[in-house]
């Protein structure tokens, strides 16, 4: 139930101050929105309070634009339509609050993909995040519910077989030396330190009922109860994106299949497809990158940026989002989650990096690249 010391004071008197702040939240959240939905909660007691707190606390960040806001449950979304509607058009560059989204996890529909030049391009992987239906998200689950997520989980990844065939390593059981390697490694996600995950509650608890499960062969991964009920990541060393969707498509489906089989299923709607903790994964949930060597194309920052928008990309550092290209490496990834399929994704990925290595190429002999650049957006 909202506060009830809440109710003493009129809405204006609660409502945020925003002024210096540069995220999603921030920008949609009016005085009138805020007073129309302050007093309502989801089934679960979730409020808007809730919703809201990281980016109250956090008012930017020095490398992305944020979204500044969290569902706590799926019914976030619709009892605060209000707020999240705008922000989920304007932090997916347009998206209607009556648009369908479309799915895609044929990857046989996914044109070309094993071929692309490992010389430049040093790895590849596929994730996404995925909720099960019925437990409330990350930021205001129980502690309770947070066990039972790494029991259905654990229970679905335990039957999986062949390539799958894997073990899970909870948190808890862990030694610092084991966690921070294999943080280093990028096998497992980092310490909650971060003030975008423990201002929204995210890290209650910790480690408590985390953990992270991998095939035998370390290409297939699951992350349990960190921003989302689940992780999933295909990867591997080399430039075939291809098989890396592959694996991560048939992994997807199997672990579903086996929830199923204990009455257990995740979150998707028409609209929002797959419904996870943060609006800006919303849809696919899906981010493919490799990391490629392209130091002559990107030396041109400007153009080089302008090059990855209109062929709806985006980049980090090697080291992930708050690290800096060192070397002209870069992570390079779709821009897109909602609106679009998995398959148009990763074809994104495929054909604007395949595009990226035959500049870097061009360039490396000396010749202009300008018939190559792309005039408008895809």
């Amino acid at each position: 139930m909202p506060n009830e010391l809440q109710k003493t004071y009129p809405a204006e008197a609660d409502f945020p101050d925003l002024t210096k702040h540069n995220n999603w939240m921030g920008q949609c959240l009016t005085p009138e929105i805020y007073a129309k939905l302050r007093d309502k909660t989801t089934p679960s007691g979730f409020t808007l309070d809730g919703a809201i707190q990281t980016g109250v606390d956090n008012p930017g960040h020095p490398f992305i634009y944020t979204v500044g806001c969290v569902a706590g449950d799926e019914e976030s979304y619709d009892v605060f339509a209000d707020l999240f509607d705008p922000v989920i058009d304007g932090r997916h560059g347009g998206y209607s609050k009556d648009a369908k989204h479309k799915t895609d996890l044929n990857p046989n529909n996914l044109k070309g993909g094993d071929d692309l030049n490992p010389k430049y391009v040093l790895s590849s992987r596929v994730r996404t995040g995925r909720s099960i239906k019925g437990i409330c998200l990350p930021p205001h689950c129980s502690r309770g519910e947070r066990r039972k997520v790494e029991k259905i989980v654990t229970d679905a990844l335990n039957s999986l077989d062949g390539e799958f065939s894997g073990t899970y390593y909870p948190l808890s059981n862990m030694t610092e030396a084991e966690q921070d390697q294999l943080i280093s490694d990028h096998f497992l996600f980092d310490k909650p330190v971060s003030p975008l995950l423990t201002c929204a509650g995210m890290a209650r608890d910790w480690p408590d009922a985390r953990g992270i499960w991998h095939n035998k062969d370390k290409n297939f991964l699951v992350w349990v109860n960190e921003e989302d009920h689940i992780r999933v990541i295909s990867m591997e060393k080399g430039g075939n994106l291809k098989t890396v969707f592959k694996r991560f498509c048939d992994g997807l489906s199997k672990v579903e299949t086996c929830m199923k089989q204990k009455g257990a299923e995740y979150m998707w709607n028409d609209h929002l497809g797959f419904v996870l903790t943060c609006p800006s994964n919303l849809g696919t949930g899906l981010r493919a990158g490799v990391h490629v060597k392209i130091p002559k194309v990107s030396a041109d920052m400007k153009r080089f940026e302008e090059i990855l928008d209109k062929l709806r990309l985006q980049k980090r550092g090697a080291g992930g989002v708050d690290t800096k290209a060192e070397g002209g490496l870069f992570d390079i990834s779709n821009a897109d989650r909602i609106g679009y399929s998995e398959v148009a994704l990763v074809q994104f990925v495929v054909d604007g990096v395949k595009l990226l290595v035959d500049m870097e190429m061009r360039l490396e002999e000396g010749k202009p690249i300008d018939d190559l650049i792309p005039t408008t957006k895809k």
